[in-house]
């Protein structure tokens, strides 16, 4: 003869009760929860579980209490109560509860059959802890995924570090590449002129942040020249004398091209040519590359600031 399933018929008086439940179709993993880092069910699940009221439940418990140690019972507080009805949406529509839930654990649980002398216990018991192991073992499972993932992500940064010093790396290489690239000193024999003039073209392409040309003796050859440097990068030049012709061919060119600034300065002998930090020494005027022989060097022990605040105390 085929076994009557129990039905049980639980009165709403408690937060956590489920009315008019099927105990075999009760699902007993979702009422497994997490409680100051223990695995616990709630005095009001496991007596629906067993089918008893629980008050009922709370009675047997006090006359056996010396059953349940702190390891095997606690009494929630106020704000795990309250932690526990905010992450399951469980309110009570009547103000909450006047005691504090018992919370027991699988120790506690399994010392609970020997409380209640029912078969029901029993069976609902091996359920119980059949369910305490499953949900063992998909914690132990997703701790081992988040181990996992845990460890990919750490490669993933190391490998992203790895990725961005290599970078800085190989740009330093090819800066310091593009350094040396650049003649530190040489000579130009007469008749280079276009040697001379490639030179220098490729210095100005050079610049990122500034051109400072100190010459006395400028045309416009020279503004087409430093119309070369790359877009953003300024430009000025200090010369002995702004000529009508000059002043006139500076306002056409601004007019039309980046600007130039060009500025009086009348202390100075030699030409100079500023490439953002870098000092050059050069023996001829920009206008005359090549006409002459003539020499230039890079300035290893002058700093391009150092230079400029000298001409500026000046002008």
């Amino acid at each position: 003869m085929a076994k009557k399933t129990e039905i049980v018929k639980i009165r709403k008086t408690d937060e956590f009760e489920v009315a008019n439940c099927d105990l075999n179709q009760v699902s007993i993993e979702p009422l497994i929860r997490l409680v100051r880092g223990q695995q616990v069910i709630l005095d009001s699940d496991l007596a629906m579980l067993y089918g008893v009221e629980t008050k009922r439940l709370k009675e047997q418990v006090n006359r056996n209490i010396s059953r349940f140690p702190d390891d095997f019972m606690f009494k929630l507080t106020m704000e795990e109560y309250g932690s526990l009805r905010s992450q399951f949406a469980t309110s009570n529509k009547r103000g909450g509860t006047r005691y504090m839930p018992y919370a027991f654990t699988e120790s506690g649980i399994a010392m609970l059959s020997s409380v209640l002398h029912s078969d029901v216990a029993i069976e609902v018991n091996i359920r119980i802890m059949r369910a305490f192991t499953a949900m063992r073992h998909i914690m132990s499972a997703s701790a081992q995924v988040l181990q996992r993932l845990s460890t990919i992500e750490y490669h993933q940064i190391e490998s992203d570090k790895h990725i961005v010093e290599t970078n800085l790396r190989i740009d330093e290489v090819f800066r310091r590449l593009d350094q040396g690239a650049r003649a530190k000193q040489g000579l130009f024999f007469e008749g280079q002129i276009y040697d001379a003039y490639v030179f220098v073209s490729d210095l100005i392409k050079s610049a990122q942040i500034r051109i400072v040309l100190v010459d006395n003796y400028i045309d416009e050859s020279v503004l087409t020249l430093l119309d070369k440097r790359k877009d953003g990068v300024e430009a000025k030049i200090y010369t002995k004398r702004i000529t009508s012709q000059l002043s006139l061919d500076l306002s056409r060119h601004n007019a039309q091209y980046a600007p130039i600034d060009i500025l009086e300065y009348t202390h100075s002998h030699d030409r100079f040519l500023i490439v953002d930090d870098t000092v050059y020494h050069i023996g001829a005027s920009l206008k005359d590359l090549g006409n002459k022989l003539f020499a230039f060097s890079q300035m290893q022990e002058l700093g391009a600031d150092e230079l400029l605040a000298r001409i500026d105390a000046i002008t």
